[in-house]
């Protein structure tokens, strides 16, 4: 039966599904606008228009998705760019955007003091507009916000985000424009740090990916190169592990990977474009209260700016150039 014919029995739509828009009140979250979309087939998530249209909560069916940090929702205004500040206001989520001119590790690059994984997530968006609208008997969720990321004398970009989900379907699709609005390259990285977490992620969950090749990042990965796809109970006491994927493309050139949980019967697949985003860095943090597993499709390996200049391999966007991303959240029952 589709979602018009439904309306049937409701006397507002809301019954269905949709988006409630509100404002937080407390603490460091005072003053965030927020958008909690239901999407009315078990799964829920929160769109939050002043961390760039990030996405913090997320469940299915009352159940918890994602790992939620000691801080929560904070406003940008508590910002820190200097050094690893920026872990004073991560607040995890579903979806925490880094970039769009540089993440990964602090560092200084050609005279610029550069803070961990970028200014991306602290940036209001602007131009917000819940255009939600029925299409051939659907309805069709549509949330929109402009961030853009500039200074003067420096680089400029724009990144346009449609976030999307269809009534009575578990899944949501991250849309998202890049452009160059200045008159000089710029450097552009950009990596989407999906935060998943428990009951979702447990010692009963395991990860299905299929990567061309996977590289540790540091010799403490190295140890657990063969047990990437598995997770243990939380530890008082352990290093995280991070792994860079270079993903196999798939059909239309979109790789995927799943988490699983067949205790709790559900499974979690983020589906991403490998032109435009060849990896995926997999971050494993077994520790008590610091339990997550980050699945994080990405332009670039997670290394400084400095570090992907020296190396040749930083990307660049020219003038009034724009690249097109997508990135699809899909939650199922097994």
């Amino acid at each position: 039966m589709k979602t018009i014919e439904r309306l049937r029995y409701t006397g507002n739509s809301f019954q269905l599904g949709g988006v409630r828009p509100y404002e937080l009140t407390d603490g460091w979250a005072r003053k965030i606008r927020a958008f909690d979309v239901n999407t009315g087939g078990g799964f829920e998530y929160t769109v939050l228009p002043d961390r760039g249209m990030d996405i913090s909560m997320a469940r299915y069916k009352g159940v918890n998705l994602v790992y939620l940090t000691c801080n929560s929702e904070t406003a940008p205004s508590y910002y820190e760019p200097c050094g690893n500040g920026w872990l004073h206001t991560f607040s995890g989520g579903l979806l925490t955007t880094c970039g769009l001119t540089h993440l990964g590790p602090p560092s200084v690059d050609e005279g610029e003091t550069l803070g961990l994984h970028g200014r991306y997530s602290t940036i209001p968006a602007k131009q917000v507009s819940d255009r939600s609208m029925w299409i051939d008997g659907e309805y069709h969720i549509k949330l929109s916000g402009t961030t853009e990321e500039g200074s003067i004398f420096g680089n400029k970009l724009r990144l346009v985000r449609e976030i999307s989900s269809v009534v009575g379907k578990n899944e949501l699709e991250i849309t998202d424009k890049i452009t160059n609005f200045g008159y000089q390259p710029s450097p552009y990285t950009i990596l989407y740090h999906i935060n998943l977490g428990y009951p979702l992620l447990s010692e009963d969950a395991e990860l299905i990916v299929e990567p061309e090749d996977t590289i540790p990042r540091d010799e403490n990965a190295r140890t657990g190169m063969n047990e990437f796809r598995k997770f243990i109970k939380p530890e008082d006491t352990y290093n995280e592990q991070v792994f860079l994927h270079r993903m196999k493309a798939g059909e239309n050139g979109i790789a995927e990977a799943t988490l699983l949980n067949r205790k709790l019967g559900v499974r979690l697949t983020v589906k991403f474009n490998t032109d435009q985003l060849p990896y995926l860095t997999e971050w494993k943090m077994m520790g008590a209260g610091e339990y997550v597993l980050g699945l994080e499709p990405c332009n670039v390996p997670v290394k400084s700016r400095k570090q992907l200049r020296e190396e040749r391999s930083l990307p660049f966007l020219d003038p009034q150039a724009s690249v097109l991303n997508k990135v699809t959240i899909s939650i199922e029952e097994v």
